[in-house]
């Protein structure tokens, strides 16, 4: 496989429409327009007025390739772009210098600095783009937003509203071969959302994880995300994709994410453990109900999950042992007889 074959795969897998050469005008920022709409903030008397975001490609590869150099560490960085109707539009990302950890990561005053003096520096290049959300990784435990992810989107929505927050799971990326992404937004502090508890769709959540996820998941909501490239930004997307092709090319999907498999590993069997215990409370004349049932449901698409990566990483793997083994090895001479 080619890299540009490569390249047009990954476009595929992550849904990137094409934007017609004549509507550039996604690029194109308009200072008064953005003030006319913040001015109106149709935000602040709808809690549910952002549906959508779009992300440009390059956004998405640069965010990317940051979740994966942080490895079991959660990385942070801001998003820039602009407001249409009721959809975010993301156009680059930038990195911020966080310390974080395998559980959480914060904006520290030098990053704030960092971020004021970024965004002063663009404007004075021309780049007008506003910040309209930051970006953060959950490796290996999906999507979503923790107690400490919400308070922050809350306070950020205070004062800085409107901002989205985005959560990439570079694990799951590299397991899957497809960006596992998703964009969120809090409700007000005394907003009871109409359809609480209802969720947005199955997601392996961790065991150890479960509790923060339910806790919270009732305080914000997710934004469908699509994602696009234009004639503006393919030259970037190739030098970006020149970067993380050879990337990806010197590791293993199995190798790279051993220590995230056997964590799933660990954690499904936690899992089973914890239904066999319900099923013989129910036995002996406990409670009985559905909940059982969609526990062992839940841990066979868990299953099936699980061994759906780990055959996309042998192939992966078995692909690039018939692409590249030998390359650069001296053909054998024919026997002289």
């Amino acid at each position: 496989m080619s890299m540009q074959s490569a390249q047009r795969a990954w476009e595929l897998e992550n849904a990137i429409k094409l934007v017609d050469s004549h509507r550039d005008a996604l690029y194109a920022y308009d200072e008064d327009e953005q003030k006319a709409v913040n001015a109106a903030h149709p935000w602040k008397t709808n809690p549910h007025h952002f549906k959508n975001v779009r992300i440009s490609a390059v956004a998405l590869l640069k965010m990317v390739m940051h979740a994966r150099s942080g490895g079991s560490l959660e990385i942070m960085g801001l998003m820039q772009g602009k407001i249409a109707g009721d959809t975010f539009v993301v156009t680059d990302a930038f990195r911020l210098p966080v310390e974080g950890t395998e559980t959480k990561v914060n904006a520290s005053e030098e990053a704030e600095a960092y971020m004021t003096q970024f965004l002063i520096k663009g404007r004075e290049a021309g780049k007008l783009e506003n910040a309209v959300g930051w970006y953060h990784s959950h490796p290996g435990y999906g999507c979503w937003l923790s107690g400490i992810d919400v308070s922050t989107q809350m306070l950020q929505q205070s004062f800085n509203d409107p901002f989205l927050a985005v959560v990439i799971d570079p694990d799951r990326t590299i397991s899957a071969g497809k960006v596992e992404i998703g964009a969120f937004r809090t409700f007000p502090k005394d907003y009871k959302p109409p359809n609480s508890g209802g969720g947005d769709g199955y997601q392996t959540i961790p065991l150890n994880k479960i509790e923060d996820f339910g806790a919270h998941a009732s305080q914000y909501y997710s934004l469908e995300v699509s994602h696009y490239k234009s004639s503006l930004d393919s030259y970037l997307l190739e030098m970006l994709w020149n970067k993380y092709w050879v990337s990806t090319l010197s590791q293993s999907p199995l190798f790279t994410n051993r220590e995230y498999s056997s964590k799933q590993m660990l954690d499904l069997s936690q899992k089973i453990k914890h239904a066999e215990e319900s099923l013989r409370a129910q036995a002996r004349g406990g409670p009985r109900g559905s909940n059982k049932d969609s526990q062992l449901d839940k841990i066979v698409r868990d299953s099936n999950k699980i061994a759906g990566e780990d055959i996309t990483g042998l192939l992966a793997g078995d692909v690039k042992a018939k692409l590249f083994n030998g390359v650069g090895a001296p053909s054998a001479e024919a026997p002289v007889r």
